[in-house]
């Protein structure tokens, strides 16, 4: 597992793991079943979860509401939209437990972060691009994930600079869990781990860290 620092925080429980990926990007039809609302899964969302997340991320100024809501939010509306679609391998893991978990998942390619890395609140005045158009999505107050070069994730929307590609070969995930909601982050990186084992990832190494 990869080092990095979490600054204290009254709420967060983050889980961390990381894995080699197998040659192939494509996802098998089972993966691709599981994202949908009606799939089983060993761990369900609910409106307290809902909540929860959303006061792990207002914390500190940021207004987790509109176009800033919790990825795992807009996870759920593609779902009841019927247009929730398979990305790649690593990207459709990461959306499959974030969709019934009810928690925001960040999935990076861990030789695109640069440095140390560092869980903590993005000061005033912080942006990044999260997708290929170049659009931003301004950080003050919201709990990322930082390399050497800067922010690179949250569970809002990442950085462009740091997802995964075609060409990814190791990736590193952050479950932006928080400690009202006692068990559900280990639940989630459990189930993680067994979808990434399942689908032919190696080296599969996770942590719960409070």
């Amino acid at each position: 597992m990869r080092s990095l620092i979490i600054d204290d925080h009254p709420r967060l429980e983050l889980g961390l793991i990381t894995a080699d990926l197998p040659s192939e990007l494509g996802s098998p039809d089972w993966l691709v079943e599981l994202l949908s609302l009606e799939s089983d899964a060993p761990v369900e969302r609910d409106e307290a979860c809902r909540s929860a997340v959303r006061n792990l991320l207002r914390g500190f100024g940021y207004k987790p509401t509109g176009r800033g809501k919790p990825a795992s939010e807009y996870l759920v509306r593609a779902a009841e939209e019927d247009k929730l679609t398979s990305i790649n391998l690593p990207v459709d893991i990461c959306n499959v437990v974030s969709l019934h978990s009810g928690l925001p998942i960040s999935v990076v390619d861990a030789d695109l972060v640069q440095g140390a890395l560092r869980v903590r609140v993005a000061p005033e005045a912080t942006s990044y691009i999260f997708n290929a158009s170049g659009q931003e999505i301004r950080l003050d107050g919201l709990l990322c994930l930082h390399d050497q070069e800067g922010a690179c994730a949250n569970a809002v929307k990442d950085s462009q600079r740091t997802k995964t590609h075609e060409k990814s070969l190791r990736t590193l995930s952050l479950i932006w869990g928080t400690r009202e909601l006692p068990g559900r982050c280990e639940a989630a990186l459990d189930w993680y781990g067994q979808l990434l084992r399942r689908a032919g990832f190696t080296s599969v190494e996770s942590e719960c860290s409070r």
